[in-house]
């Protein structure tokens, strides 16, 4: 996949994380922290991996690609992959759009030469990986596709109407 693929995914990636989050709005701190019977537990849960994630792969993403996007002020936390950090749907909210935005640009100072690059890395368990940035690309936007679809589920046992599945943008 080239750079104009990902920039499509970025693209979509932040519309539906909006749509997504218009609903998440609409919740009550009991809804967003209702506990359901599978590993993320919680619209919370899920939505502190996808964003721990995000910013796991991003960092990884600074050791071999020169963005100035990637700053060390902003990438300077250890978050854990099951660690709740948003206090409030609101305090989320405002971190997923600037992910989002962080993802945009950084997609966008990407080179076609550093999709092509090898990057080593240990996963949690610390079993080590090398991949090309377009495949750990690829991964952290499906990555987020699968636990949306999560989330859109216990959306819909909440009494939430959402469709999240299909690749519509407005260029």
């Amino acid at each position: 996949m080239g750079k104009y693929n990902f920039e499509l995914m970025t693209k979509y990636n932040k519309d539906v994380n909006k749509q997504l989050n218009e609903i998440i709005q609409t919740l009550s701190e009991e809804q967003w922290d209702k506990q359901f019977p599978s590993f993320w537990k919680s619209i919370h849960e899920l939505c502190s991996h996808i964003f721990a994630a995000d910013y796991r792969w991003l960092n990884r993403f600074k050791l071999i690609v020169n963005s100035q996007i990637l700053t060390d002020i902003y990438f300077n936390k250890a978050y854990g992959f099951e660690e709740l950090f948003f206090k409030s749907i609101n305090e989320y909210i405002t971190k997923r759009i600037e992910m989002d935005n962080i993802i945009i640009d950084f997609v966008k100072d990407l080179t076609e030469n550093d999709l092509d690059k090898i990057l080593k890395y240990p996963n949690p368990k610390g079993i080590l990986f090398e991949n090309r940035i377009d495949v750990c690309l690829m991964h952290l936007f499906n990555h987020q596709t699968h636990h949306r679809g999560m989330i859109s589920l216990y959306l819909e046992m909440l009494g939430k109407e959402n469709d999240f599945s299909n690749l519509y943008l407005n260029e």
